[in-house]
C-alpha cells in the first residue's frame, strides 16, 4: 500500500504564518502536523510516501528527507492549486495496481489504522457534525452498511456525517479514471477539482465503500482552532521536555512540551504549552500558546497565542497571532 499526502496548499487562514511557512510544519504538541500524520502512518508499516508540493513545497521536501530517511519518498508538484482531485490526479504514474490511503497534509484523525488497511473494502473516513454544508458528506444505507452517495458541500445535506479527509482506494485504477474524466470534461464547479466528486464516480461505477468512524478529529485550519488541538494533543502525549535546557525560578505546569535548548528564567509555562528549539523566555507567564524556535519572549503575559519562529516579544499582556521574523516591543511609547 502507498500513502498519497497533499500538502501543496498556501493555508491563507493561518496567515502571516504561513507566509514563511508551510501549514503541514506549523508545530504542533511538540511536533508538526505533517510529522503527526506520517508517524501515524509508518507505525501502521507504509513505507511508501508521495507528497504532492506547492506552495513551499522545497520546505516540506528538505524536512521529510532529513526526518524520513527510512521511508520511500516521491514528490509531485503541484503548479496550479485546482484542488485535491486535482492533486492526487498528479501520482498516477506513481501508483500502478497499489492500493492506496490518501490523507490530507492538514488532517489529523485517530482511527484503527490497520483495520481500515485490512478491509476488503474501499473505505472512507466520516464523523458527525452539526453543520455538514462546508464538508464533503457521505450518505449510508443502514441495511448494506456501504456508502451509496458522496456530495462535496451540499446546500441541502441529507446526511451530517462529514468526509474527515482520509480515504483508504481499493480499485486505484478507477479513481483515476474518474479523476481523469472529471479533468478533461472540466466538470470543476467550485473552481477545483474535488476528489468527493471522483469517489461519486467510482460509486456510480460499481465500487463498494464501507464507512469508519474516527474517534477524535483535529481541525488544522486556523489559530484558534491549531491552539484547541495543540492542547488536546498535549493531554495525549503527555510532557515532553528535552534534557538540555536551563530553567531558573521557573514553575512548569502539565501538559507543555518544551524543545532542545531552551532558557527560561523567572516564569510561569503553562498549561498547553509547546515551545520549539532554542527559546528564551524571560520574565513572562505563558499558557494555552505555541511558541516557536529561536523566539525570545521578555516581560510578557501570553494566552491562547501562536508565536512564529524567530521572534521577539516584550512589554505587557496581549493575544497574539504574530509570524516567522519579527520583532515587537508591545512597552514602547507612541510617537
Amino acid at each position: 500500500m502507498k500513502a498519497i499526502i497533499p500538502v501543496a496548499g498556501a493555508g491563507t487562514k493561518l496567515r502571516p504564518h504561513t507566509y514563511t511557512q508551510p501549514k503541514a510544519l506549523i508545530p504542533l504538541a511538540g511536533k508538526t502536523i505533517l510529522s503527526i500524520i506520517v508517524d501515524q502512518l509508518k507505525d501502521a508499516g507504509i513505507k511508501d510516501f508521495i507528497f504532492i508540493i506547492g506552495y513551499l513545497g522545497d520546505k516540506i521536501q528538505d524536512y521529510v528527507l532529513d526526518n524520513y530517511p527510512e521511508l520511500n519518498c516521491s514528490f509531485v508538484t503541484q503548479s496550479e492549486r485546482y484542488g485535491v482531485g486535482h492533486a492526487v490526479e498528479l501520482a498516477d504514474d506513481l501508483i500502478g495496481d497499489d492500493e492506496l490511503l490518501i490523507v490530507l497534509g492538514d488532517t489529523i484523525a485517530e482511527y484503527d489504522i490497520q483495520e481500515v488497511i485490512q478491509s476488503p473494502y474501499s473505505a472512507l473516513g466520516i464523523k458527525r457534525v452539526d453543520d455538514p454544508r462546508g464538508f464533503g458528506v457521505a450518505e449510508v444505507d443502514e441495511e448494506t452498511g456501504f456508502i451509496t452517495r458522496v456530495v462535496e458541500k451540499p446546500s441541502i445535506p441529507k446526511s451530517n456525517l462529514a468526509l474527515v479527509g482520509v480515504y483508504k482506494i481499493k480499485e486505484t485504477k478507477k479513481l483515476f479514471e474518474c479523476l481523469e474524466d472529471l479533468i478533461v470534461n472540466k466538470r470543476n464547479p467550485y473552481d477545483e477539482f474535488s476528489l468527493t466528486e471522483a469517489l461519486e464516480c467510482m460509486i456510480q461505477k460499481g465500487a463498494k465503500f464501507q464507512p469508519f468512524k474516527v474517534t477524535n478529529w483535529f481541525d488544522c485550519g486556523k489559530k484558534e482552532s491549531i491552539l484547541e488541538s495543540n492542547a488536546i494533543l498535549l493531554k495525549k502525549f503527555g510532557n515532553h521536555i528535552q534534557q538540555d535546557h536551563h530553567f531558573q525560578n521557573t514553575i512548569i505546569i502539565p501538559p507543555v512540551s518544551i524543545g532542545e535548548g531552551c532558557v527560561i528564567q523567572n516564569s510561569v509555562i503553562g498549561p498547553n504549552v509547546a515551545i520549539g528549539d532554542n527559546a528564551t523566555i524571560q520574565h513572562s507567564i505563558v499558557k494555552d500558546s505555541i511558541i516557536g524556535a529561536y523566539s525570545h519572549l521578555f516581560e510578557i503575559v501570553l494566552n491562547s497565542s501562536l508565536i512564529g519562529s524567530d521572534v521577539e516579544v516584550k512589554g505587557v499582556s496581549r493575544n497574539l497571532n504574530i509570524g516567522d521574523n519579527t520583532a515587537i516591543d508591545l512597552g514602547g511609547n507612541i510617537r
